[in-house]
């Protein structure tokens, strides 16, 4: 049978698009990450107009330390949250700054590790099989926040009026990416995302019920802030707090790292090597501790981006970190994006996450895995179960101290365990 043809690539890491398109590409990635990034600080107690400027100067460190061939951008970490929380309330938000700085130390001591150690282990530790049904679960483990936002309102209700919301938006994103010709169709986001916020905002003005954009904030809002310089603080407690969380956002780097590998066609393992990666990561997390910003990691929300518009350009990754960088300057224009309703985020999500899953998907059928193998099927198997039921490895440590492995993280755990403990089929 024929191999299947490899889908056309726009713009391969290193191709800079011209500037009538750069600028686009750029804001479809902000818009793709601005609600998660932000969601953090609100959770946290921090500045949400801080953590845009620590992701996007974040985001441009990492592509500097990776010597700008990895398309990825960093935005606020979820996996920190409790750990900034706890910290927070109980010595201050200074010492959960100082905890970020040790997660960002410890991520670049366990780069230097793996840059001595070499990268041969990794091959024997992530076969296809591994791989294919890790990303799978990174896709799907994000699902039921896509349908969250397009199904309930904030009080947890179910709306059949943003239900619909989501639909139309899903539609025109699906039909700009599938029907559309030149520029128009590896911008199916940035389509989907206007059209189905001007149909909200043409259905709040036939009847007050269906009102969901709230332009509030946006009339409050100053037009300029800048962020503030500040030095963490440092105890025990803080700094074994986040480098145990960091155990798992790790792990969580490296099924993200295979993802992007994978979306891309290019193996970011070896180059530029995943002690580089992890020392992007790390050093932009430490970077974030001296204004103030959550964590960084690299974003689900924008590898779904990547593997829709088949744009992997640095340079377009570059562009929305500067971006998101003059947003944080300007609060007005970061209000204003605060306004797209969840529904029509929720609806451009519906693809993106489902178009993870599917790099999943495809990675397991090229390469051929068999799933006639009993090893091959266990190993699948309890990945998938484990990530997307949402299994957790959780115990105390001390009396202010949990460890805890759940999601995407234990899988991967759990996943490589198996493979290097379950006997191969004749050997092999």
């Amino acid at each position: 049978m024929a191999r299947q043809q490899e889908p056309k690539i726009i713009y391969g890491p290193s191709e800079q698009p011209p500037l009538k398109e750069w600028i686009p590409l750029s804001i479809q990635h902000v818009f793709a990450m601005f609600g998660a990034t932000i969601l953090v600080p609100i959770l946290t107690g921090l500045s949400p107009s801080t953590a845009l400027f620590t992701a996007g100067t974040g985001t441009l460190l990492y592509i500097l330390i990776t010597g700008a061939k990895v398309p990825a951008f960093l935005g606020s970490s979820f996996a920190f949250i409790p750990a900034l929380i706890a910290i927070s309330a109980n010595y201050g938000v200074s010492y959960a700054m100082g905890g970020a700085f040790v997660s960002g130390l410890f991520y670049v001591l366990v780069a230097f590790i793996i840059k001595k150690s070499g990268h041969n282990w990794l091959n024997k530790a992530l076969p296809p099989v591994v791989i294919g049904s890790v990303i799978i679960v990174i896709g799907l483990n994000l699902a039921p926040t896509a349908m969250g936002m397009a199904m309930y309102d904030a009080h947890g209700n179910y709306s059949l009026y943003l239900f619909v919301i989501a639909a139309v938006t899903l539609a025109l994103t699906v039909v700009a990416n599938i029907f559309s010709k030149g520029f128009f169709s590896i911008i199916p986001i940035l389509i989907g995302l206007v059209g189905g916020y001007l149909t909200a905002l043409v259905a709040g003005f036939i009847s007050p019920a269906w009102a969901i954009i709230n332009f509030d904030g946006v009339r409050s809002a100053s037009w300029l802030g800048l962020p503030t310089f500040a030095l963490p603080k440092f105890n025990l407690v803080a700094s074994v707090t986040f480098a145990v969380v960091s155990l798992a956002t790790i792990c969580e780097h490296l099924g993200d790292t295979l993802t992007i590998s994978k979306v891309v066609g290019k193996d970011f393992y070896k180059d530029p090597g995943l002690e580089r990666t992890l020392a992007g990561d790390g050093l932009a997390t430490l970077w974030a501790s001296f204004w103030g910003g959550p964590p960084n990691t690299t974003y689900g929300e924008n590898i779904g981006v990547l593997a829709l518009t088949r744009v992997y350009s640095v340079w377009v990754t570059g562009g929305a970190a500067v971006v998101a960088v003059v947003l944080s300057f300007f609060p007005k224009l970061g209000a204003l994006i605060q306004t797209i309703p969840n529904p029509v985020l929720g609806g451009i999500s519906m693809l993106l996450f489902g178009t993870i899953a599917s790099s999943g998907l495809r990675t397991v059928v090229d390469s051929g895995v068999d799933y006639a193998d009993k090893r091959n099927l266990t190993i699948s198997s309890v990945i998938l179960v484990i990530g997307i039921g949402g299994g957790t490895l959780s115990f105390a440590m001390g009396r202010d101290l949990t460890f805890t492995l759940a999601g995407v993280a234990l899988a991967t755990v759990v996943g490589i365990a198996l493979n290097l403990l379950l006997p191969k089929r004749n050997g092999k």
